[in-house]
């Protein structure tokens, strides 16, 4: 997801209209507001007609393939192992995992499978495949020295022997999340510099080439580079296509389109789910979820460019024609007067003389006591979300034996928990909406940890309640950390408090070797977190029905009487 908070400002009164200003620049600011794309896009050619619904189905389908990038979670699952006795015969990975001797050899443990992964009894003789008797072995145990026997070979564990190595196995994950840090500001110079049509194509052939090249990968070390290029430079397939869809919609159907996205990215994981169950080796899984990517290289060529690009980089004449083309297929008509406004813009007003320049965001985090706590709070929301978010799909796969099944179901409940965000948003609030899911998540999470096992249908669908309620969370949060902070600072904040946010990321996939030592270790720590960030909601000011803050000292008065909008 990506920071929309700069959306419709050009249609705020500036500072310039508060007491103590001059009157010419209040009547500047407001009156003469020059015409904006905004404008012409609810005057003339329509917020969201034919063309921007063409533009959104054809985005929807590399939104649904940066999906493919969490393919680890299958190709790296852990599967079912144990030590290879080689003193009973056993000279390859794939003998029986349960033969009759199974527990003259391996010692007993209370999981799952029932015998021990990474340890053996020391043998003192030899037997066969069919005779290996408790007497050929001591009461002493032993490693098993990186001989196992794995319950299945489709996975990167088998062909790289991971057995007993959960933290190195864990690592492609947390890999992946690095990868989505570092491609925040590739993508975005890219886009900024040579526009959004130009950063999809690259990102998406990037995901293409990377995902696919790692499908011959020879050793485990090969699969990790690997995957972090993919993510470095191909994880900004999402954030393009998210500002290629969202920018050139009405002011009025931003929030709706901004969760179809998201959604779009949930339809992707369950795409995912699908192709790994019907296509279970993982090198046969993995081209087949990234050959499909390079036809995306032909939207250079059918999609046209962002409007608001062009006219941001000043590129008119390709604006012009653009612009026509959107009123042809809307069947509505731009006047003549708003398309000369819009290639003709005028000049930024001078700084009017004494007033002061703004301080840096960092002088004014120290400088502003309800900046500062703002700034200390919002990140710890956001590592949460992304903490529960992600670690909630990535344990999904061990829920029972149907790990297919099951993420695609935990991939699915985000989709309600999407659009309720958008019903409730503007209804009970922002703070009651964020704080709810947060809570209602932890409580679900909590619940899960330590209800029995033997319950399977009530668990999962507690755990998928879990995921609802932070599919909440991740919809309001954009919005509600956006409005907290001004204008002058809201990019750069938004953006330190999601960059902080990868923290929760990079460790959720680490969470499941936890759960080797008592299985409800993940689930609590999402519990706790959701707590925690549920309580931090409730320290900040509502800003439902309140101007969105253009300056430090209008996003110090959130929640005084002056803030909120004048009704029309």
């Amino acid at each position: 997801m990506e920071d929309n908070s700069n959306k419709g400002e050009s249609s705020r009164p500036s500072v310039g209209s508060r007491k103590g200003s001059r009157p010419d620049i209040r009547k500047g600011s407001v009156f003469e507001k020059p015409l904006d794309l905004d404008d012409v896009l609810v005057s003339d050619i329509g917020q969201f007609g034919r063309y921007q619904l063409f533009n959104l189905l054809m985005i929807a389908i590399p939104i649904i393939m940066s999906a493919f990038m969490s393919e680890y979670i299958f190709s790296a699952a852990a599967i079912p192992h144990r030590c290879r006795i080689q003193q009973c015969g056993e000279d390859s990975k794939q003998h029986p995992l349960e033969p009759e001797w199974l527990f003259n050899a391996i010692p007993v443990a209370d999981t799952a499978q029932g015998f021990q992964s990474c340890s053996r009894f020391v043998s003192t003789g030899n037997g066969t495949l069919d005779y290996c008797p408790a007497n050929l072995f001591s009461s002493q145990t032993t490693d098993c020295n990186d001989e196992f026997v794995y319950d299945r070979d489709n996975s990167v564990v088998y062909d790289f022997n991971l057995g007993c190595q959960d933290w190195l196995r864990a690592l492609a994950g947390t890999l992946s999340s690095v990868g989505t840090l570092l491609v925040l500001p590739i993508t975005g110079y890219v886009s900024d510099r040579f526009g959004r049509r130009v950063a999809l194509v690259i990102s998406i052939f990037n995901l293409a080439l990377f995902g696919l090249i790692r499908a011959f990968s020879v050793n485990y070390p090969m699969y990790l580079t690997l995957q972090l290029l993919q993510t470095t430079l191909g994880a900004g397939t999402f954030s393009s296509s998210y500002i290629f869809a969202t920018e050139f919609v009405g002011p009025k159907y931003r929030v709706v389109t901004s969760a179809t996205c998201s959604s779009m990215f949930a339809v992707g994981q369950v795409v995912l789910g699908g192709v790994a169950w019907l296509i279970q080796p993982w090198r046969y899984m993995i081209m087949a979820l990234h050959i499909p990517c390079f036809l995306i290289v032909s939207y250079y060529w059918i999609l046209e460019e962002s409007v608001r690009w062009l006219l941001s980089k000043e590129r008119f004449v390709e604006a012009k024609r653009v612009l026509e083309k959107v009123a042809r297929v809307n069947r509505k008509e731009i006047s003549e007067k708003s398309m000369n406004a819009l290639m003709n813009p005028p000049p930024p007003p001078p700084r009017p003389e004494g007033e002061e320049e703004a301080p840096s965001v960092i002088v004014a985090i120290f400088r502003s006591p309800v900046l500062f706590r703002r700034v200390l709070t919002t990140p710890i929301w956001w590592i949460t979300t992304t903490f529960v978010y992600y670690g909630l799909s990535i344990n999904a796969t061990s829920l029972s034996d149907t790990m297919y099944l099951n993420y695609i179901l935990t991939c699915a409940i985000e989709i309600p928990g999407f659009y309720t965000a958008v019903l409730v948003l503007d209804r009970i609030g922002r703070k009651a909406t964020l704080s709810s899911g947060f809570l209602f998540s932890a409580a679900c999470n909590i619940a899960f940890a330590f209800m029995p096992s033997d319950l399977a249908t009530l668990r999962l669908i507690v755990y998928l309640l879990g995921k609802f309620g932070i599919s909440v969370v991740f919809t309001s949060l954009y919005l509600f950390t956006s409005e907290l902070y001004p204008t002058q600072y809201r990019h750069s904040l938004l953006a330190f408090s999601s960059m902080i946010g990868r923290i929760g990321s990079i460790t959720a996939p680490l969470t499941p070797v936890l759960a080797e030592y008592w299985a409800g270790i993940p689930s609590v720590m999402f519990g706790a977190m959701g707590i925690l960030s549920g309580i931090l909601v409730l320290t900040q000011p509502e800003t439902l029905g309140t101007k969105m803050p253009d300056t430090l000292a209008e996003a110090e008065a959130i929640g005084k009487p002056e803030s909120m909008r004048q009704p029309k």
